[in-house]
């Protein structure tokens, strides 16, 4: 089968912010060379590493046309945005503006404050949205992340949606740190539908089971390595030493959560990027955890 459009290693991207919260506008080309460098496809804005819900509606659009107006200087780098909220029509605003912009898809979060949403009323809200703002040839990820948003994509939803929008219901994102479902979605859907894995750690297996790369948080450091998995297992090559490299550095750097403080600060010491800082009620990460978490990755040659 044809390789999706999409598919690929992509970066969880982290929002480059200013001392005083706001946009650090100047940075991204300087980081946008930097993710495509070391291996990305592509990069996400406005996920969770990305602080996606801090955020309103005008800081997203700033930042998507200044990330926009530099992608001509990474050639083939894919963009792709966060644009699901629990309005239905913030969404349908941000996924509009989304492809008026050029982008190659987005991500979109069910409606994360009404945990007890039925697949039928998921269905609506997502026939709506795919209606409203997706054109006929682009595509929408769907947001399975049920133990942070606390809700999620079920399989019947999952083939509803791509029986209904074919193309324009591409896959999902999932970071819902589960193995049996990675087996699940791929004995259900095979390569029908992509799914682009959250879990670094599981990026071999979900492969294995017709996925099409990852978004990550860590790959915002660790790109080059996954990449690494990813090139070995679309060769059809032994991806096992690789694999257990990305693993190894997974769990060193989720020993120190939440990911956007810790990024932010690894990204600085290990690659000398600006020193960015996190929107509240995130806080930065203390100095002693900084100076451990550098030293276990430069341990590990990252």
């Amino acid at each position: 089968m044809t390789q999706h459009p999409l598919a690929g290693v992509y970066a969880a991207a982290v929002t480059p912010l200013k001392l005083d919260s706001s946009l650090d506008l100047e940075s991204v080309p300087v980081f946008l060379k930097f993710l495509a460098s070391r291996g990305c496809h592509g990069a996400l804005f406005f996920g969770t590493t990305g602080e996606g819900p801090s955020f309103s509606l005008k800081e997203r659009e700033t930042l998507m046309r200044s990330a926009r107006a530099f992608r001509h200087q990474v050639p083939g780098f894919k963009l792709l945005a966060g644009t699901g909220t629990p309005s239905l029509d913030e969404s349908i605003q941000l996924t509009k503006l989304s492809f008026e912009l050029g982008y190659d898809g987005v991500v979109v979060l069910p409606p994360y404050y009404f945990r007890k949403a039925t697949d039928e009323g998921l269905f609506k809200w997502f026939s709506e949205l795919i209606n409203k703002a997706v054109p006929k040839d682009k595509y929408v990820l769907g947001y399975h992340f049920p133990n942070v948003a606390g809700i999620g994509f079920s399989i019947d939803l999952l083939k509803r949606l791509k029986d209904a929008f074919p193309v324009q219901f591409a896959g999902i994102k999932d970071s819902s740190h589960d193995a049996d479902l990675t087996r699940t979605i791929g004995n259900a859907f095979g390569e029908d539908l992509l799914v682009l894995n959250g879990t670094d750690s599981y990026l071999q297996l979900a492969m294995e089971n017709k996925a099409g790369g990852c978004i990550t948080a860590p790959a915002n450091l660790i790109s080059p390595e996954l990449r690494e998995v990813w090139d070995l297992m679309k060769a059809s090559k032994d991806t096992t030493q690789a694999q257990a490299r990305v693993t190894e550095l997974r769990h060193a750097i989720e020993k120190y959560p939440p990911f956007p403080p810790t990024i932010k600060a690894l990204l600085h010491h290990l690659y000398k990027l600006p020193r960015w800082t996190v929107k509240p009620p995130l806080e930065e990460l203390d100095e002693n955890s900084i100076a451990q978490a550098v030293e276990t990755l430069e341990r590990l040659n990252v």
